[in-house]
């Protein structure tokens, strides 16, 4: 019996904890199709291109942008730690938890698709943030996080310096504003069936069940 095939585009960001707590999902609900050859690509999104290079306090961001109030934003981080430990997802969240510009990052993670590391970059990105409260801005801070998952840092660290991945993910992120993506994560599965937000593992496996089924 052939296997069958199964390509999954997530457009994500790294800011995002629920891209995260999505993909975390996607991969228990990947366990119910060892039949299926899996190939996953992920997207550039950035929820805030504007943000400078000192980031903005997690907490007053989230008033500007959605209005939260303080109460408001403490309990959804405590929902956010809770779902997280049932996935293995250490959310440490503090008062002083800062938002940074994602944008070198995303261009890393654009390069590290050449080695078949995108995965494992974007998993050390989410940890580097949002378990260790690094800054995904800091050019060290990213290098170092390279490094950990077996990349060239000092390709890496040219890689940022020349900026060559810049227009790459601009275009990128164009393209999928162009197909109606403006919130995330979006995973796309077989370039057909799109799903919004981070879904239940269990709404997921009947989402691959229809995708992967003969046309």
């Amino acid at each position: 019996m052939s296997l069958k095939t199964l390509q999954i585009d997530i457009v994500s960001d790294v800011m995002c904890p629920w891209c995260i707590v999505g993909y975390k999902r996607l991969q228990q609900a990947l366990t119910a199709f060892a039949d299926t050859q899996v190939q996953i690509t992920w997207h550039p999104f950035e929820l805030n291109p504007n943000m400078g290079k000192q980031g903005q306090h997690l907490g007053e961001h989230l008033a500007k942008k959605y209005g939260s109030t303080p109460q408001q934003s403490q309990q959804n981080r405590a929902n956010l730690t809770a779902i997280g430990k049932t996935l293995d997802i250490e959310f440490n969240f503090t008062d002083q938890s800062r938002i940074y510009n994602t944008f070198n990052a995303h261009q890393l993670l654009q390069w590290a698709k050449l080695f078949n590391k995108q995965t494992e970059l974007k998993l050390a990105l989410f940890d580097g943030y949002f378990t260790q409260q690094q800054n995904p801005d800091d050019i060290r801070v990213l290098l170092d996080i390279v490094d950990s998952v077996g990349l060239d840092r000092v390709e890496a660290e040219q890689v940022l310096a020349s900026q060559q991945f810049s227009e790459s993910v601009r275009q990128e992120q164009a393209l999928w504003q162009s197909r109606g993506i403006s919130a995330v994560p979006a995973i796309v599965l077989n370039q057909k069936y799109l799903i919004s937000g981070a879904q239940s593992a269990d709404y997921l496996i009947e989402a691959i069940k229809q995708s992967v089924k003969p046309d």
